[in-house]
């Protein structure tokens, strides 16, 4: 596996060794002893398999308490994954990375604890995988809206089309009023 560093240091791009042939291909993952030395003692205790259709954007979301890290990989389909800085005392605090992550380039993004995380459906549909560092607490879920000003994501539309959102995130809080790290 190669760890691969993005403009927020903490937040890194995994990209498999694929070995394969006409009759498939074989990867590894995950490795507890590489994870640890390339991006800390993270330990995880939950993984979440979800399934959205073309344009839906789910984002960008944090948990207040039981803050969780997540490692996550598309094993269907094609995302746009953006991982945004709410760590006050960070260099890169109000930063995001964005990335393309689909089952073709088979590539996982490490999201650390302190950061809100959301991704956008390129593809027809995507099947989505993330190992959490803690359990989801519904109670104290934040969404930040997904085209604040302050943040300025560059999210790559397909067809130009607006995304397709739900409840909570067409009424996400601002960068300036979510809370922070």
């Amino acid at each position: 596996m190669k760890f691969i560093n993005t403009t927020i240091p903490d937040v890194k791009i995994i990209e498999p060794q694929v070995f394969g042939d006409e009759r498939g291909f074989f990867m590894e993952t995950f490795r507890t002893s590489l994870f640890k030395e390339k991006c800390g003692d993270i330990e995880f205790v939950q993984e979440n398999h979800s399934k959205s259709n073309h344009g839906i954007l789910r984002g960008l979301h944090y948990q207040t308490e039981q803050t969780q890290g997540k490692l996550v990989r598309v094993t269907k389909g094609e995302v746009f994954d953006v991982a945004v800085d709410l760590r006050k005392d960070s260099p890169t605090y109000g930063q995001w990375v964005g990335e393309i992550l689909s089952a073709e380039n088979k590539r996982q993004l490490w999201v650390p604890a302190g950061f809100a995380h959301g991704f956008y459906v390129m593809s027809e549909d995507a099947e989505f995988m993330y190992k959490c560092t803690d359990y989801y607490n519904p109670s104290a879920e934040v969404s930040i809206k997904w085209d604040d000003p302050t943040l300025n994501v560059q999210w790559p539309w397909v067809d130009k089309q607006a995304p397709l959102l739900s409840e909570k995130d067409k009424n996400g809080l601002s960068f300036e009023l979510a809370p922070k790290f």
